[in-house]
């Protein structure tokens, strides 16, 4: 077992009792909740005569239903608006600190808890979404969870966990142009599998990483469990610190120098033992592609789409499907691929730097005709400071439609959808069947900056194409 690591002195530290089922009650420092999987949670405390046990740990926002086109109340869509009304009335009854629409701070959950320093080293992090592994990047253990233990978590602020075994992923050297956070992490999950993570604890190490700002190691760390790992990782450093200070949650004054002390104390030992260890060359990863319809269905732009003859045998089953939904054939190169539909926006990428890279490519530029093409801000902070600098006049100028923050095309629980069998690229993290509103739709993971490219390609092309001169 690992011994040592970040992971097991923030799981110690946390460590309330064992259970007599061998699991760990595990105390949650932050909880943070949404419109979609609190509703049910809040009615089994009423049902059982309970409180929320300390609101003060308790942040909430509104971010999965919410349209994007047009916000304004009520919704169009009659379930949203119920789902609206009955969030903002938990939040009231348990005075609970909420960050609703025009709020100045609403957003993707996994975007504004870091934009709001509420995020910190050594803390553990529990949140009704699979993508709370994002807050990982701060050297915090997140998990996400269902909605019987977002109910534990508002009754007790505890959590009964498995402990988890620790692989550290290390990546070291410089990436290319054109090879973005996006791609380091489809690559591993391609390398090691949407299960090799089962029952693991990643932690993201290496020159790689140290050289990665904050945003891109969210990204990376946000997509973790898309890989089966239960959460992801990266030890806090002077890159974290920088980024923390002076946010209006992070410590202040003398304060803060005594929890950099504490922060600095939770990094890995340097004799830390790991379960496991993969490592990577940083200079081995190409602008990737996801192919079918898992996260670890991806291949470098140059590549083609693999033979199940080359597949390991637990592989060739899903292969085989995803050839047949995707209507793609073995030996075909994904490069060249007609798309309907670009979407740059999610937990994964809707950052500030994000939308950067991805203007980068679209400045000067103008979308294919046919292709929808759309560009959804991660939260109003990013939207305000995108606007500041430009980006949207950018997009819009290139063909490109602006939009209100939200999940939006992400999961599609509100009104931006596929349609039939359209094909998208997508700055996303999932590309299941049905993952985008459409039960037929299919997706095509990428970088933003690869998201851009193809809109203005009008098919999956190689970015690196567009940032030359």
């Amino acid at each position: 077992m690992s011994k040592g690591t970040l992971f097991d002195k923030v799981w110690d530290l946390h460590t309330v009792g064992v259970l007599p089922s061998g699991q760990t009650q595990l105390f949650i420092g932050l909880h943070l909740i949404h419109e979609v999987t609190s509703p049910q949670a809040f009615a089994m405390l009423r049902e059982r005569g309970l409180k929320v046990l300390f609101p003060e740990r308790t942040v909430a926002t509104v971010d999965h239903i919410v349209p994007t086109a047009n916000q304004a109340r009520p919704f169009a869509d009659t379930l949203a608006e119920e789902m609206m009304q009955e969030l903002e009335k938990n939040v009231q009854e348990h005075n609970i600190r909420f960050y609703n629409i025009g709020s100045g701070n609403q957003g993707i959950v996994h975007v504004i808890a870091p934009e709001l320093g509420l995020t910190q080293p050594g803390m553990t992090i529990a949140c009704g979404d699979s993508h709370t592994s994002t807050h990982g990047a701060f050297g915090a253990i997140a998990f996400g969870i269902g909605t019987s233990q977002v109910r534990d978590v508002l009754a007790s602020q505890t959590l009964s966990l498995s402990k988890l075994k620790v692989r550290k992923i290390e990546v070291n050297g410089a990436l290319k142009p054109g090879v973005y956070a996006k791609d380091v992490i489809l690559h591993i999950i391609h390398t090691l599998g949407v299960k090799g993570g089962v029952g693991y604890a990643y932690e993201y190490a290496g020159s790689t990483f140290a050289n990665m700002n904050m945003e891109e190691r969210m990204t990376v760390c946000n997509m973790s469990i898309e890989g089966g790992a239960r959460c992801g990782y990266v030890n806090p450093d002077q890159v974290t610190y920088d980024y923390l200070q002076n946010r209006e949650f992070a410590p202040q004054g003398a304060d803060w120098d005594k929890a950099v002390a504490w922060w600095d104390s939770l990094r890995s030992d340097v004799d830390a033992v790991y379960d496991d260890v993969v490592v990577f060359n940083a200079e081995d990863i190409p602008p990737t592609v996801t192919w079918g319809i898992t996260p670890g269905q991806g291949i470098g732009i140059d590549q083609i789409i693999p033979s199940p003859d080359y597949l390991p045998d637990e592989e060739r089953f899903i292969a085989k499907e995803a050839y047949e939904y995707m209507d793609l054939a073995p030996g075909q190169p994904i490069r060249g691929t007609k798309i309907d539909v670009c979407f740059i926006g999610s937990c994964t990428n809707g950052r500030i730097s994000d939308l950067r890279e991805a203007a980068k490519v679209a400045q000067g530029r103008r979308v294919a005709n046919g292709i929808k093409a759309f560009v959804v801000p991660g939260s109003e902070r990013v939207k305000k400071q995108a606007e500041a600098e430009g980006l949207d006049r950018i997009f819009t100028e290139a063909g490109f439609e602006w939009r209100e923050p939200g999940c939006s095309m992400c999961l599609a629980m509100n009104p931006d959808k596929l349609m039939g069998r359209q094909i998208s690229a997508s700055s996303s993290n999932r590309n299941f069947k049905g993952r985008q509103g459409s039960a037929s739709g299919r997706t095509l993971l990428m970088s933003p900056a690869m998201v851009a490219a193809a809109a203005i390609a009008g098919e999956v092309t190689d970015v690196r194409e567009f940032l030359q001169g």
